[in-house]
């Protein structure tokens, strides 16, 4: 199985890229140049600075120089509100591992080393824009990708148990314990999706602390993701317990979790691996619709879902795009 994966080439820059995700993930504090909550009350709606790799030498010549041309505050007088014009007269250096703001990774290793950011850690650069605060909307969706990538794989990972254990023994054992868990399976699926999450979601009171609601939303998403498995696992068991090598495992003495878990579902491992690869999309597309409709994740937990909910402000989709481009184009 792993040799025929490996043959396929968009299997493998799809993993890649996985892999990446959860990289960027688990490094969230190293690769974010500044604390998710560092606000700027001066830098409100601040656009986005984009990054310039030469400056020009007195002498008319280049210099090799990565860096972000800084702001001027410019007051519009019609609309009487500030705006910001690119001021191509004040640089601000940008280089990688660079020491800024401290912090521990992973809540045990302290440190101020950034992978990206000012040379100067007096310096401010926006590289995703700032939000109606002043908080940084690049780092905030990098620690953003930390929540909704865990809440797909902890979900994928209680949907697999939920499916495989339901599915196994209704295709394994049949009759009536088949019938009823088939039912089960009927009742959950019957129920439209969305707003049975949102029937859930709102029962969560708003006294919780953010970790608790964190893990109710992950067993949320995961209540409707292992019917479809469920079913599928059931079918391969109907299959495979008439095969000679069950057979013959069965005459020899095997008991019957020995039968299940030894020799049927290692049977059917390609199998799940590939409804577990179209579940984990389907499970960040959950938390991201529940948190955008505001009966999710709620600040000051910061995941893909809670950034596109400044796509609802009016004033921010006038005023400041990026912040709902930003969130969109990574949250499906």
């Amino acid at each position: 199985m792993l040799w025929k994966f490996r043959r396929q080439k968009v299997a493998m820059a799809s993993l890649v890229v996985v892999l990446l995700l959860y990289l960027v993930a688990i490094l969230a504090e190293f690769l974010a140049p500044y604390d998710v909550d560092m606000t700027r009350p001066q830098y409100t709606y601040a656009p986005p600075q984009g990054i310039s790799l030469f400056v020009t030498t007195p002498d008319g010549g280049w210099r090799f120089l990565p860096h972000a041309s800084g702001y001027k505050i410019v007051v519009d007088q019609e609309a009487m509100r500030r705006t910001f014009v690119v001021d191509p007269e004040q640089i601000i250096p940008i280089g990688l591992f660079v020491t800024g703001q401290s912090y521990k990774l992973w809540g045990l290793f302290e440190s101020n080393l950034h992978f990206i950011g000012p040379t100067n850690p007096a310096d401010t650069v926006y590289l995703l824009g700032s939000d109606r605060i002043g908080r940084d909307v690049f780092s905030r969706l990098i620690y953003g990708t930390r929540i909704s990538m865990s809440i797909g794989l902890a979900g994928v990972v209680i949907s697999l148990a939920l499916g495989v254990f339901l599915g196994g023994i209704s295709g394994y054992y049949g009759g009536a314990v088949d019938t009823a868990i088939q039912r089960l399976v009927e009742v959950v699926s019957a129920m439209p999706t969305i707003p049975l999450w949102m029937g859930l979601a709102a029962a969560i009171p708003l006294t919780w602390p953010p970790g608790l609601v964190y893990f109710t939303v992950t067993a949320i998403v995961s209540l409707l993701g292992w019917t479809s498995l469920a079913r599928e696992v059931r079918g391969r068991f109907f299959a495979l317990r008439e095969e000679d090598f069950v057979t013959a495992a069965r005459l020899d003495g095997s008991s019957e979790m020995r039968l299940i878990f030894r020799h049927m579902l290692p049977s059917i491992t390609s199998h799940l691996l590939a409804m577990v690869t179209l579940a984990v999309p389907a499970m960040i597309i959950a938390e991201t619709s529940l948190s955008f409709l505001g009966i999710g994740l709620k600040p000051p937990v910061v995941s893909w879902g809670v950034l596109l909910q400044d796509a609802q402000n009016l004033r921010a989709i006038a005023n400041a795009p990026w912040l709902p481009a930003r969130a969109s184009r990574r949250a499906p």
